[in-house]
């Protein structure tokens, strides 16, 4: 066996604890889909922006719970590669699906940067590609350095992100109290435009549910797999949930929206409307925002790295792991370049919507893997979900995908 094989076969270290997967988890979802994407929600669905985030929130559920299964039925970096193809027993269908992961979290790592760059412009007018050069290039240098430094790094920014999003909800509470009659009148009040902006408003906020995949790709590394996994998801998609639905509903309740949905850094715009000094809020979101992206950016790269060491269509260098790191280097590196090209040329809106759109195709093949699993099979060690919850998952992932290609197309 030469070294580069005995290389490509190593595996990652367990490092990860129940808390810390979980300010894993949390600090992903939150900072793609609060603090970069809430703009773009409202821009679309308006005053029912929360209805949006609250649609997007059900349709992500049964998956979320799936993901609670079936990752710790095959704990592995792979997460969806391996999923379909035990499933299935089909190895082109799992690099499919495996490719596809890695293409949506490539992606939406460069979403995130795009954020970052409006929301830095709160404090300085630099060349974009300025700011996503320099953003990746430490972000790639974090992710390469190991998990253990990117976890407490994580934990530190999903705190202070946590905090900032308590800000956010105490300078815009007011809010809270009108948006319920708000929604209530905008329903009564539908029409075909506004109904097209609540449906394009959801799949938007799709995006803001991702991150419990990203959870599932960190399996290798995750300290009794079998429990923490699925615990740590379920508490990440709870607490998201409730911030989603809290903040959005504060931010359209307590006044205008058409500057916010406008604003390249939306709750920064928010908490200025209430009178409160902008820069606070702005340094804060740029921690987390950073945190988001150093989750898909590492997500990214565990999927390269499997299909590198499993010889799927990859380079085997891409799979292998550094001694000194334990960490897969040239996967992490060109991940981290793509991300600088894609954060620079292609706007957030369509980076976003582009996301969503795979990662719903990725959530049916896992739904649907989870289904065939189950029916072959029952393990003591594992959490038993109601077979009803993939097959929700399945169709309503699959509804979503197939409306927002008919709206494309229908333009």
């Amino acid at each position: 066996m030469t070294a580069g094989s005995d290389q490509s076969k190593k595996r990652l270290t367990r490092t990860i604890s129940l808390p810390s997967l979980v300010f894993y988890g949390v600090g992903t979802i939150l900072g793609a889909g609060v603090f970069v994407v809430i703009g773009e929600v409202i821009g679309e669905a308006g005053r029912l922006a929360p209805l949006a985030y609250i649609f997007a929130g059900l349709v992500a559920l049964a998956t979320a719970l799936s993901y609670a299964e079936i990752a710790a039925r095959v704990p592995t970096a792979g997460g969806p590669i391996d999923y379909v193809e035990i499933a299935t027993g089909n190895r082109h269908a799992g690099s499919m699906a495996g490719w596809m992961l890695m293409t949506a979290n490539t992606v939406s790592a460069a979403t995130i940067v795009s954020g970052f760059i409006g929301y830095l412009s709160v404090f300085a007018e630099l060349p974009d590609w300025v700011v996503a050069i320099s953003i990746v290039f430490l972000l790639g240098l974090i992710a390469a350095v190991g998990m253990k430094m990117s976890t407490g790094f994580m934990t530190v920014t999903t705190s202070i992100g946590i905090f900032t999003l308590l800000a956010v909800l105490w300078a815009a509470r007011h809010g809270l109290a009108v948006t319920p009659e708000q929604t209530v009148n905008g329903l009564a009040s539908l029409s075909t435009v506004t109904a097209a902006g609540l449906f394009a408003g959801s799949f938007l906020a799709l995006y803001s549910f991702i991150g419990f995949g990203d959870m599932a790709l960190t399996a290798e590394e995750v300290k009794d797999v079998e429990k923490t996994m699925p615990r740590a998801i379920i508490i990440a998609f709870i607490i998201v949930f409730a911030f989603y639905a809290l903040v959005s509903a504060a931010v359209v309740g307590a006044g205008s929206t058409g500057h916010i949905a406008e604003a390249d850094a939306p709750l920064v715009a928010a908490v200025v409307r209430e009178g409160w000094p902008a820069w606070p809020v702005g340094l804060a979101s740029l921690g987390v925002i950073v945190n988001g992206a150093l989750t898909q950016t590492i997500g990214a790269s565990r999927l390269l790295m499997d299909i590198g060491r499993d010889g799927r269509g990859a380079p085997q260098v891409f799979g292998r792991i550094n001694d000194k790191t334990g960490t897969p280097l040239a996967a992490t590196g060109i991940i981290a370049m793509t991300v600088m090209v894609l954060a620079t040329l292609v706007s957030l809106k369509f980076l976003a919507e582009a996301t969503s759109l795979i990662i719903l195709l990725v959530f049916v093949a896992v739904n649907t893997s989870l289904v065939f699993l189950k029916r072959k099979s029952q393990p003591a060690d594992v959490p038993n979900m109601w077979i009803g919850v993939p097959v929700i998952g399945a169709v309503t992932c699959t509804a979503a995908a197939c409306a927002q290609v008919a709206r494309w197309v229908a333009g």
